[in-house]
């Protein structure tokens, strides 16, 4: 399917099952909301598993993926629903392993240094560093990107790369939607500085995800047997689009308000006029990720 061919609207993941050996899922707005796991959303997965295909979650989520997997039986998501993670924050590690000679600057909360385990990594000021790594904000809840300018600014002056561990504009937590590391990335890009993305939408992330899922399966998976499940355009969407692969977004996430979507209601026509209207678009559209 081109990325302007019409999306197909579908109840849930039975009727798309065959046609595909390997999923690319999203977390957090298709498993969880950051609050409580979506068991549906489980459940669909464990069955496509249990017909013999592979999941590969993928994730924006700045912290190594055996992170994540802990968070999500926090959460009470099974270990049934994925075979494995892949995050930004496992991409992230590599370009700090890349330059593990080098000083880096952080900007991010403490919850997400599980990123440098391991690793001999030397830390400094904006002043001293020779690049920085972007993870998120310390107070998401509070903070906006122009308590950053000021920083921003030190880092442009010096022509700083920003190795942003988050390319995650917005996440949903629960009833909020707060700003991630991708909106600090965003500022210091249309500042003019370099910045290197870690994760969705760009292409080192699905090549992982591909290789760890193809290992897997013990074969080579081709990408029309490869679908992306999630629930974000800029992200989820026009990640798969741009790698080749099919994709089913899940409406009731993070742009359901923008959707007009409230409690209750269900997915009807004016969710693919939206659809229709956006630069990129899903294969297939679906109001919640269930079997």
């Amino acid at each position: 399917m081109t990325a302007l061919s019409r999306p197909l609207h579908v109840e849930g993941l039975q009727s798309l099952a065959d046609r595909y050996d390997l999923i690319f899922c999203d977390v957090w707005g298709v498993l969880h909301n950051g609050v409580k796991a979506y068991e549906a959303a489980s459940d669909a997965l464990t069955r496509f598993r249990d017909k013999g295909g592979r999941v590969v979650l993928v994730s924006n989520a700045p912290r190594p993926g055996s992170a994540v997997g802990a968070q999500l039986d926090g959460f009470g998501v099974p270990r049934t629903a994925y075979d494995a993670v892949v995050t930004s924050g496992d991409l992230t590690r590599l370009a700090i392993e890349e330059r593990i000679d080098r000083i880096v600057h952080h900007i991010g909360p403490p919850r997400d240094m599980p990123i440098y385990n391991g690793l001999d990594v030397r830390f400094g000021s904006v002043e001293e560093a020779d690049y920085v790594v972007c993870s998120g904000f310390d107070n998401d809840e509070e903070e906006t990107v122009e308590d950053y300018r000021p920083q921003l600014e030190a880092m442009r002056r010096r022509n700083l790369t920003m190795v942003c561990a988050n390319p995650d504009l917005i996440v949903e937590r629960g009833h909020m939607i707060l700003p991630c590391a991708g909106t600090i990335a965003l500022a210091y890009e249309e500042m003019g500085g370099e910045v290197f993305y870690a994760g969705k939408p760009h292409r080192p992330v699905y090549e992982r995800a591909l290789a760890v899922g193809s290992g897997l399966a013990g074969r080579a998976i081709a990408k029309e047997r490869v679908l992306a499940v999630g629930d974000a355009i800029r992200t989820d969407i026009a990640g798969a689009v741009a790698f080749g692969i099919d994709s089913l977004m899940i409406a009731r996430g993070i742009h359901a308000k923008e959707l007009g979507l409230h409690e209750g209601d269900l997915v009807s026509d004016h969710v693919q006029d939206w659809v229709d209207r956006q630069p990129v678009r899903p294969t297939s559209f679906t109001e919640v990720l269930s079997w």
